[in-house]
């Protein structure tokens, strides 16, 4: 696929990381030629230095052959403008753009193609606090991603000894937890002196104390699978993890104010503390933040601040500044203090692979908090969604099987007879979903009455229906091509 990114900041470093290795022809659009030529000679690109919204610089980038444009830059202005350019003078098939301001969200008249001509709206901050959310939700998960529009998630968790399936095989799931339907698609495990490795899912595997399991399982079944794996019966008494209400955040920029916005506004009950450096952000935060959030004037690092500030009573701490180090070092303090949780904001995939399985239960990088987004656009097939996992190596992903039996390599066939790659995890199928494809054939006409959408724990005789929304964990991007293969259609099917 022929890509053009605009924007060679970090977020479209990341973007740029994740097309490039899957052998996308990628071109880099940026007015910064040192930015661009550095990025050069870590990438297979090209660069074309000048500004997305010329006409001369995007057909210099190769815009009349281009697939995909995704604009990207630091400015909402430039991003809209740039994608209206490439729609109107070179027919850029698809348009995505990176837009903060709120008054342009995606399925506003202004970005149909009488407008702006975007196709997909992507905002990190929002993408940023959705994440953290669903964290709040579920206090015990390190990361949880939603599949078929939240009817299906898949969680990962730190097992912890004592816990019913820990020290057991995933051959015992079912004696060990026979109340909760769900799939262990993937373990990962420390080793001293060397990273976390994946283990392969097998039924003889055992869970042991300490490692990482991603778990598939339908939404309602989360709280039980978090159970499963990470609360002590004997030392906890079967009480459930203490739930999060007191929240302190570090940083009052916009991840953080858009944060305590929301967090505000949900009316659960949430204590609000906001640590911001700047004396003049500090008044502006004040005058826009509701009065139940509590904006202080200091310096997250200070360990004096945070015992004033009662850091030992604090459920989750959140480092969001736009500095790593501040972040790390913010919430390394605020555990030694007695913060139950902490969370890092880490932009350097470095620095996110040294703070995995530290004191710091979740270093978050913010481009693959939104890199799927952008994803689900790039992949072949029917693709509903893609999450990128463990720092852009592993995928979650969401295809919808098509065709018949004689148009389909899966469809009317069972699990064990699919020809998937061996370490790719065949994970549930959420069946019953409204099939947008056969609404758009009737038109005017009566449309397929819809069923009532489940989730399907699949065995290895469970035959693949037409819509099945199939959910796949891959633990190497490496093998998406052969997945997307699988699902395919043959040219008799349109």
């Amino acid at each position: 696929m022929r890509v053009i990114i605009l924007g060679a900041g970090r977020v479209g470093e990341s973007v740029v990381d994740s097309l490039v290795s899957e052998k996308n022809d990628i071109t880099v659009i940026d007015t910064d030629a040192v930015r661009l030529r550095a990025l050069g000679e870590r990438y297979d690109l090209r660069g074309v230095v000048g500004s997305g919204v010329e006409p001369a610089v995007l057909e210099e980038a190769g815009a009349r052959d281009a697939d995909m444009l995704i604009a990207c830059s630091a400015l909402d202005e430039t991003n809209l403008v740039c994608c209206k350019v490439a729609h109107r003078l070179f027919n850029v098939p698809t348009r995505i753009a990176r837009v903060r301001s709120q008054a342009f969200r995606h399925g506003s008249e202004l970005m149909d193609k009488d407008g702006f001509a975007v196709d997909r709206v992507i905002c990190p901050e929002e993408s940023l606090t959705r994440y953290i959310f669903k964290l709040i939700e579920y206090p015990e998960a390190l990361q949880v991603r939603e599949f078929a529009g939240g009817l299906a998630c898949l969680v990962s968790v730190r097992a912890v000894a004592g816990a019913p399936l820990v020290a057991h095989s995933i051959g015992e799931l079912r004696e060990c937890v026979p109340d909760v339907a769900m799939r262990v698609v993937a373990i990962y495990r420390r080793f001293e002196d060397e990273p976390d490795r994946f283990i392969a899912c097998d039924g003889p595997t055992r869970v042991e104390p300490g490692d990482e399991v991603f778990v598939l399982a339908a939404r309602e079944d989360i709280p039980k699978v978090l159970t499963a794996l990470h609360r002590d019966e004997h030392k906890g008494q079967g009480r459930p993890t203490r739930k999060v209400e007191r929240i302190m955040i570090a940083g009052g920029g916009r991840v953080g104010a858009r944060l305590a916005q929301e967090l505000a506004e949900a009316q659960a009950g949430f204590h609000v503390k906001i640590i911001e450096h700047g004396a003049e952000r500090c008044v502006q935060l004040a005058g826009k933040l509701p009065h139940a959030v509590l904006v202080l004037h200091g310096d997250a690092t200070d360990e004096n601040l945070l015992e004033e500030e009662g850091i030992e009573t604090i459920d989750l701490f959140l480092a969001l500044t736009n500095d790593d180090e501040n972040n790390i070092m913010s919430s390394l303090l605020a555990k030694r203090l007695g913060a139950k949780r902490v969370l890092a904001l880490i932009n350097r995939r470095s620095y996110a692979e040294l703070m995995h399985g530290t004191q710091i239960d979740i270093a978050l990088s913010p481009a693959q908090a939104m890199i799927g987004e952008l994803l689900a656009h790039v992949r072949q097939g029917d693709v509903q969604a893609v999450h990128s996992l463990r720092r852009g190596v592993a995928e979650g992903l969401e295809i919808v099987a098509r065709g018949d039996r004689k148009t389909s390599r899966v469809v009317g066939r069972a699990v064990r007879d699919l020809k998937l790659p061996a370490q790719a995890h065949f994970g549930l199928i959420v069946r019953g979903l409204p099939d947008a494809l056969a609404i758009a054939e009737a038109g005017d006409g009566e449309a397929p009455l819809p069923e009532v959408p489940h989730v399907i724990i699949p065995r290895g005789d469970t035959v693949i229906e037409s819509n099945d929304h199939v959910i796949i964990f891959v633990p190497h991007k490496r093998l998406i091509r052969d997945v997307e293969k699988a699902f395919r259609v043959s040219a008799a099917f349109f």
